[in-house]
């Protein structure tokens, strides 16, 4: 398994400054990556044998999946903008083409997929809200992709955490292919603070501490989550944002809280 956090890097041509695929995770079903492009500047994108969905983090961009034109999509200024984001879905084998309109930042999910289900724009109006948690347990979550939508194995969902609060919380795991108690899905987090210049902890662990590591993540970073409880924390005086990317062998979230901190969503 690879090092857990990874760091972004200068754009490249494409204006890429994260790319994880399932060969340098070290797993089999998630990918994920980030695209900074400048006004004018595009991209595209194929992958056989892997279903993607867009995700418009902030910016404008005109977008097409093969021979469906989706216009020019987008409206956040930032990802703590109080709207949803704009979306695309394509299936397995399609050719997206992406053009900055305005400086753009926009994300690539991807996961195994076979059914060729119909290209789609996901608008921010069919993205709902909800808040979870109590108290300093208090995050509001966006489900982009839920499994409740079409999809071959790909689930999406963004979350903000106000400034001192926990997420993720109490800790939870879904690495044991046991349906309907719990599912097996690979998971990664893309942190981004406000303001900027904040961070935060992430702490991913196993029962038998196979895996025991926090991670302290800035702006920008991915956390992968091959398997184990990952709880975050965000420090007084930085609200967190991350976008999480799950996919495994059955596309449903099931999970299984740490029963050593069960208790806490109990009383």
């Amino acid at each position: 398994m690879a090092d857990l956090k990874i760091r972004p890097h200068a754009p490249d041509a494409d204006g890429r400054v994260l790319d994880i695929t399932p060969e340098s995770a070290g797993w089999r079903y998630v990918g994920f990556s980030v695209h900074h492009c400048k006004e004018g500047q595009g991209f595209r994108h194929s992958l056989k044998d892997r279903e993607t969905c867009l995700v418009i983090l902030s910016g404008r961009a005109a977008v097409k999946v093969d021979d469906m034109d989706f216009g020019v999509i987008g409206e956040r200024n930032s990802v703590f903008d109080d709207v949803a984001p704009y979306a695309v879905y394509a299936p397995a084998d399609a050719l997206c083409d992406v053009k900055a309109v305005t400086d753009l930042e926009v994300a690539i999910c991807t996961a195994p997929g076979w059914s060729k289900l119909e290209p789609r724009l996901i608008e921010p109006s069919a993205i709902g809200m909800d808040e979870r948690g109590s108290g300093s347990n208090t995050r509001f979550v966006r489900n982009v992709l839920p499994e409740t939508e079409p999809a071959d194995s790909l689930l999406i969902a963004e979350v903000i955490t106000p400034s001192g609060n926990w997420s993720s919380y109490p800790p939870h795991k879904h690495d044991s292919d046991d349906v309907p108690s719990e599912s097996a899905l690979e998971e990664t987090y893309y942190y981004r603070m406000n303001p900027v210049q904040g961070f935060g902890f992430q702490r991913v662990y196993t029962d038998d501490r196979s895996i025991d590591e926090a991670v302290c993540v800035e702006d920008g970073d991915v956390v992968m989550v091959p398997k184990g409880y990952h709880p975050v924390g965000s420090p007084h005086g930085y609200d967190m944002y991350y976008l999480n990317v799950m996919a495994g062998p059955k596309r449903t979230w099931l999970i299984h809280n740490d029963p050593a901190h069960e208790w806490i969503v109990k009383r």
